[in-house]
């Protein structure tokens, strides 16, 4: 099944940024990775995914256009985009709370599972403003846990986190998708990071998509994904690739 189906999807900006006739599938219990430079077009496509920008083109998510069934699509939906909207003056608890209001049969025990599942249930009754960059950007991933969505996409989730950071992230991640058979949609600018989390990988590069595959495909044709990355890059170019 297609969770995510974008046809021709294009969205441009004064400068000449953002993403152009994106045509990309996103498969039930996919992790997928958006990989490309910081301006390269992944936000604003899953900006548009998610309706918050105006954009041309089609989207249609669990079969459904984005347009038409939006209330729909985003109760079965959770998303972390650029920096998680954290009020430091609320406790870990009831930030997640405010969010869980919005939707149906999200109780306190849903609610303490998820800060347990992120790792932040002993830090439940405290602010979220004393928290390391780290804990609140798993206090975002909690917040778009919480109504136990089929699909999570996620901005730059392990942006400016250090090495544990990551990890734990990455670990959250790929338990939620194994046991509960969660579909991601990531973006990141670091090769390393997609090639150890997700299973397939989209390349935007200059506001378009250049190459899908698998990771093991791509790790299959290149030593790592980096190299991949820069294998399509350099061909898309048109440069000799040595």
């Amino acid at each position: 099944m297609n969770v995510i189906e974008i046809k021709n999807l294009t969205k441009l900006y004064g400068n000449g940024r953002g993403i152009k006739n994106l045509n990309l599938t996103v498969e039930q219990g996919d992790i997928l990775g958006l990989l490309g430079p910081n301006g390269s077009g992944k936000t604003t496509a899953m900006k548009a995914i998610l309706n918050l920008v105006n954009a041309e083109g089609s989207v249609k998510v669990f079969g459904m256009d984005l347009h038409d069934n939006f209330e729909s699509i985003m109760q079965r939906t959770g998303a972390l985009i650029e920096s998680p909207a954290i009020y430091k003056d609320l406790s870990a608890y009831q930030n997640v709370k405010m969010h869980a209001n919005m939707y149906p049969n999200v109780d306190r025990k849903r609610i303490e599972h998820i800060l347990d599942v992120v790792h932040l249930l002993p830090y439940k009754n405290d602010k979220a403003g004393k928290f390391s960059l780290g804990m609140k950007q798993r206090l975002g991933l909690a917040v778009a846990f919480v109504s136990n969505p089929d699909l999570i996409i996620l901005d730059e989730p392990v942006n400016g986190l250090d090495i544990e950071g990551v990890v734990e992230i990455r670990e959250i991640i790929k338990k939620l998708n194994a046991e509960k058979n969660v579909t991601f949609l990531i973006s990141s600018h670091m090769a390393g990071e997609i090639e150890k989390t997700c299973n397939k990988v989209a390349v935007i590069y200059e506001s378009e998509l250049i190459a899908t595959s698998t990771t093991e495909d791509a790790l299959r044709l290149h030593p790592s994904m980096e190299d991949y990355f820069l294998s399509v890059v350099k061909d898309r170019r048109g440069e000799i690739i040595i």
